[in-house]
């Protein structure tokens, strides 16, 4: 039906609109009429008369809706044939599976003299996927929760600005600003948008507004903090620092999920930003970082994929040993609460075929859930390729500091800023829950 619509442009909400077509005469999503006369047109172009057909005239009466999961049985009856036009007239039906006549009509058309026989054309692949339906279903998740109190460090530029309205507006975050209070009034003037009800922490420059956001989490006057317009690592030079950072047992890491059209399920991506060429030690964090973000978003034993450039240990290359003593790590409980296998190539860890093709027998091969990268570089690259090569759209979240880091990239758009300030939501409600639960 989505299909029918896209070609057509007959966006009509009785076929696409669930809530819509639940208070209208249907009760339910139907099909458009004109689809179902589609299929008449396929009786006559394929099998009577067949190849070559070109329709004369069609008129078509409209019984019965067309339902999701209705069978339909297209029947042509042919009626009356002129020799000189070569024209004949059909008799046509459409019925359900419960033999209710849902369309009738009559067809007339030019038949071909002879049977024209042709290799069948092979047609395009097509795959519908609802766009950015992972980042809407990420905000729907969090909108009756409590707005996060967030520091929003150094927001001097209309796209982090616009972000944090629209993610007020979904009532999604409560800001505080933080940063040079001229040049984000500025910012906020020159974009029309209005920050008159936000409160700003005035600081002089970027650094000073990094110290600033870090002492409010100390304050407990924010749950989560926000990326502005500066550099990730003046960011989190102040998070990380040693006394009066907002650094936990854990070692920090970032992860991305995203949702790609070619992919059945939502995939974290991880590292991408944070730790550039990470030790073993490290790895095991950023995997139970990866594994507790897959928990809060609901998935209670995601399967992890350690990606290196083949799938068998290699002494040459340190990334499948390591990921070979991840997963023995994880066999004995030092890694906790997911399925773990590597090394596996980017293939082998996505893509069904792959693994059959190899011969490879695991149950997170293929299916993956989270993508360990081997490093920085190949994370940042997989999860750049996704988005720009994949039409994959994403949220992104620095995990294992005291809160929430909401660190997105300045190309980043709107949506993929206020699906990652959703995001810290759904972690902070986790973690507060888990807390609860241990008392």
């Amino acid at each position: 039906i989505k299909l029918f619509a896209i070609a057509s442009g007959d966006t009509n909400p009785t076929h696409i609109d669930e809530d819509y077509a639940k208070t209208h005469v249907f009760q339910e999503i139907v099909g458009h009429g004109m689809w179902g006369g589609a299929l008449i047109s396929s009786v006559l172009g394929t099998k009577l008369p067949g190849s070559g057909t070109i329709y004369s005239s069609q008129n078509l009466q409209f019984k019965e809706a067309i339902r999701v999961g209705d069978l339909i049985t297209t029947k042509v009856t042919a009626k009356s044939k002129n020799v000189d036009t070569k024209e004949i007239s059909f008799d046509c039906e459409c019925v359900n599976q419960d033999a209710k006549v849902a369309i009738t009509g009559q067809a007339t058309v030019i038949a071909p003299t002879e049977k024209i026989s042709r290799p069948e054309s092979e047609l395009p692949q097509i795959r519908l996927k609802d766009q950015r339906k992972q980042s809407y279903d990420i905000i729907e998740s969090v909108k009756n929760d409590p707005a996060l109190q967030t520091a929003i460090v150094h927001p001097t530029n209309n796209e982090t600005l616009e972000a944090v309205m629209e993610a007020v507006e979904l009532n999604l975050i409560h800001p505080i600003l933080v940063g040079p209070k001229h040049k984000i009034q500025e910012a906020a003037l020159q974009n029309n948008i209005n920050i008159d009800a936000l409160e700003i922490i005035n600081a002089k420059h970027s650094h000073e507004a990094a110290r600033a956001a870090v002492d409010l989490v100390h304050q407990g006057k924010a749950e989560a903090i926000m990326k502005g317009n500066l550099h990730t690592d003046e960011l989190m030079s102040e998070v990380v620092h040693k006394t009066r950072g907002i650094r936990t047992q854990r070692r920090m890491s970032h992860a991305y999920i995203a949702d790609i059209p070619s992919y059945h399920k939502p995939l974290i991506v991880t590292d991408a930003a944070i730790n550039i060429y990470p030790s073993l030690e490290v790895k095991m964090d950023i995997i139970q970082n990866a594994i507790e973000l897959a928990h809060a978003l609901g998935n209670d034993n995601p399967k992890v994929a350690i990606v290196s450039a083949l799938e068998t240990v290699n002494p040459k290359i340190q990334t499948t040993l390591d990921a070979s003593a991840l997963c023995k790590m994880a066999d004995r409980g030092q890694i906790k609460g997911a399925l773990l296998d590597g090394p596996l190539a980017f293939d082998n860890a996505i893509s069904l075929e792959a693994v059959k093709t190899k011969g490879i027998k695991s149950e997170v091969a293929g299916d993956a859930d989270i993508l360990i990268a081997p490093d920085l570089e190949a994370g940042n690259m997989i999860a750049k390729q996704l988005y720009y090569f994949a039409d994959a759209t994403m949220a992104a979240i620095v995990l294992g500091a005291a809160v929430p880091i909401i660190l997105t990239s300045r190309a980043d758009d709107t949506l993929t800023r206020k699906s990652s300030c959703a995001l810290a939501g759904i972690i902070h409600r986790w973690r507060l829950k888990n807390a609860a639960v241990k008392r």
